[in-house]
């Protein structure tokens, strides 16, 4: 059975969420529609004609890329222009274009964490969190028959943990008092008469980014027809996202030792440094794509070399006098996200008795060539 595209992204943004993204960036669904089967995905860094030649070939209608292909509005849609062309050939294959962009980099397991699993970056921390997922307080009352029902089905939305510890919660007997009017069905009492209920009052924590899911658990699973509960804000910070990550290696290398570890794990054939090869490298820094802005920033994490691409020729200045060197790989380097949405994609599909296949593009997108 072929998944909808509906289906499709639902298991992207379980795994890489748009609220997560920094702001203003320009991800989602760009082209094209999901209300339809999808045959194939393709997921791929950027989107170029080559890209959608591979598509094709593969039957593949549902193109997931890193990179944007609608950046800046449109102020027209030429066909007879290079991106007019583009878009032409999308629409007339039927294919439709989603993008994952900053959401994938910070996301648990994202572009980040790839590319420090891929140069041995050991106990990793965030450059810098963009955001945290903070929590809730979940406060309903429910009979006590129906007390261990609800709790399940809170908890398995996701309720209830605080760090390593699952099922977290606290129950307070007590009476609730209501009175059932007209039009109502009420589970206890009767109509015109106030009720006094034996109940729980059952408390426990969620995440902001599962409080709709939270809710919808308790209504559903509640035997009353009318279901109170209350929502607190709480101050304990919740789960941290950023971008970038910091970690240590497994022992001490030199400069010119872990470049040659990030040549072989991003699958580079030439990187541009900053800093003298003999110097020891103890603590490391990824950032995918752009990471002028971020040196400091690892600088201040103790990294002692940070590996990102798009390195202006002020901020390696400023690197080599602040002490911190870089490894400049690219930005094409983000290509790790190819295998790594694929394999999440396609574990996802085949758990759920899905035939549409993921393929991750072996187009090569880099633009630069060095002579």
């Amino acid at each position: 059975m072929l998944a909808k595209g509906q289906t499709v992204i639902q298991y992207m943004e379980q795994f890489a969420p748009k609220s997560i993204a920094v702001p203003d960036d320009r991800i989602g669904l760009q082209l094209g529609t999901l209300q339809k089967d999808i045959t194939g995905v393709l997921v791929a860094l950027d989107v170029t004609e080559e890209v959608i030649d591979e598509a094709i070939a593969l039957n593949a209608n549902l193109i997931i890329a890193h990179h944007a292909i609608i950046f800046r509005p449109l102020k027209s849609l030429q066909t007879s222009t290079p991106m007019g062309r583009l878009y032409e050939k999308l629409i007339k294959h039927d294919i439709a274009v989603y993008i994952s962009h900053t959401n994938l980099d910070i996301a648990e397991g994202g572009v980040n964490d790839w590319m420090a699993e891929a140069l041995g970056l050991r106990q990793t921390v965030l450059i810098e969190q963009t955001s945290s997922d903070d929590y809730l307080k979940l406060v309903t009352f429910v009979p006590a028959s129906h007390l261990d029902a609800v709790r399940s089905a809170v908890w398995a939305a996701g309720a209830g943990h605080i760090g390593n510890y699952s099922h977290c919660s606290f129950n307070t007997e007590g009476t609730g008092t209501f009175q059932p009017e007209e039009g109502t069905n009420p589970y206890i009492g009767q109509q015109g008469k106030l009720e006094h209920a034996a109940e729980v009052r059952f408390e426990t924590i969620i995440p902001t980014s599962l409080r709709n899911k939270a809710v919808q658990a308790l209504i559903k699973s509640h035997p009353y027809e009318e279901v109170a509960y209350d929502l607190y804000p709480l101050a304990l910070p919740g789960k941290a996202y950023g971008l970038g990550r910091v970690g240590k290696l497994d022992a001490p290398v030199s400069l010119g030792e872990f470049v040659d570890t990030v040549k072989k794990g991003l699958d580079v054939p030439t990187v541009r440094v900053v800093g003298d090869l003999q110097r020891t490298i103890k603590k490391a820094a990824v950032l995918g794509g752009s990471g002028s802005r971020y040196v400091n920033g690892a600088l201040f994490k103790g990294a002692d070399v940070i590996v990102t691409g798009d390195i202006d020729y002020h901020t390696a200045h400023d690197a080599l006098l602040a002490g911190i060197a870089i490894i400049d790989p690219g930005h094409n380097t983000e290509k790790i996200m190819k295998p790594g949405v694929a394999g999440v994609l396609s574990a996802r599909l085949q758990a759920d008795k899905y035939t549409t296949p993921v393929h991750a593009s072996v187009i090569d997108t880099e633009v630069f060539r060095f002579v």
